[in-house]
Parts: structure tokens; sequence; C-alpha cells
């Protein structure tokens, strides 16, 4: 009776000594690692956005040409009617009225243009700059065992761990060697 409690209080102590191990593995592995990065300041170092941001100001800085010439016709029309407003006969000035509103419309129409335009121009810049950071940080994610990657540019995540890791360094330099 004293062998079987003694084998049986053994037998306790090692199935406890079992679990503790098991469980403190368990913890050890299922424990998350985290990281963040911002990705607006690494959209700003990827290779391309150089280029990119300048090929948009570019184009902007066309559209802001043309406007000025189309701005300074209608001031020069309009400075012109108010001058000789009158001296014109009734069907002339209404006729110029009529042509000073085409021209307001005619800029208008312009600026809402030109300002989709660049958008659209930007946009398709600047797409494949993001799917390019996009897919680094998934590769940074995998390649580092992260579970989680944070974007600190995202206003949503309102705690970030002092424990987590800033893959920003390691997203910038992927990014520089273009490496895939």
């Amino acid at each position: 009776m004293m062998a079987k409690r003694i084998f049986l209080s053994a037998l306790l102590i090692i199935s406890i000594t079992f679990i503790h191990t098991i469980s403190a593995q368990s913890i050890q592995t299922t424990s998350e690692k985290t990281a963040y990065i911002n990705s607006i300041e690494l959209l700003e170092t990827i290779p391309g956005k150089v280029a990119a941001s300048k090929a948009i100001s570019e184009l902007n800085q066309k559209y802001k040409d043309e406007l000025a010439v189309m701005q300074n016709d209608y001031n020069n029309k309009y400075t012109d009617f108010l001058s000789n407003q009158n001296k014109l006969a009734e069907s002339i000035k209404l006729r110029r009225m009529q042509e000073l509103y085409e021209l307001e419309q005619n800029i208008n129409r312009f600026m809402k243009v030109a300002q989709e335009d660049v958008e659209s121009q930007e946009a398709q810049l600047i797409a494949p700059l993001r799917e390019r950071l996009k897919e680094v940080v998934n590769q940074i994610g995998i390649e580092q065992g992260y579970t989680c990657i944070y974007d600190r540019a995202n206003p949503a995540i309102a705690f970030l761990t002092p424990n987590a890791i800033d893959a920003n360094p390691l997203v910038k330099a992927r990014l520089q060697s273009n490496r895939r």
C-alpha cells in the first residue's frame, strides 16, 4: 500500500511537471511578435517616388500656366467691358456679358478637369509604389516571424506596445535594394 502511494505520488509529480513544461512551451510559441512601420515615411523613401512627384508637379505646373493664360484673357476682356460698357449698344453689351460668363464657365470646367487629371495621374504613378511597399512589408513580416505589423500613419491605432519592433529600417533597406 505504501509502495502504491509512493508510485502514485511520483506519477502525480511527474504529470504536473510534464504539464507545466508543455504549457510553458505553449506560451512561448504563441507569444506574439509585433512590429510597426510608418507608411508615409517609407513611401517618401521608396525608389521612384521622386520621379513620380516630379512628373505630378510638372503636370500641375502646366495646368497652372494654362489657367493663368485663361484668367488673364478673362481679366482683359472684363476690364475692357467695364471701361467701355457705357459706350456700347445694349445688344453688344449683352453679347459681351454672355462672352464673359462663358469664359468663367470654361475656366471652372478647366479647373475641374485639371484637378481630376492631376489626381488621376498621381493615383496612377503612386499606386505601384504603394503596392511595392505592401509587398515588402509582407515579406519582412513573414521573414521576421511577425504576427502583426502596425502602420503608425494609421490614426486608428490607439496603442503601441513598448515591446514592438520598428520595422521601418528593414523595409527601407529592402526598398532601397530593390530585392524582391
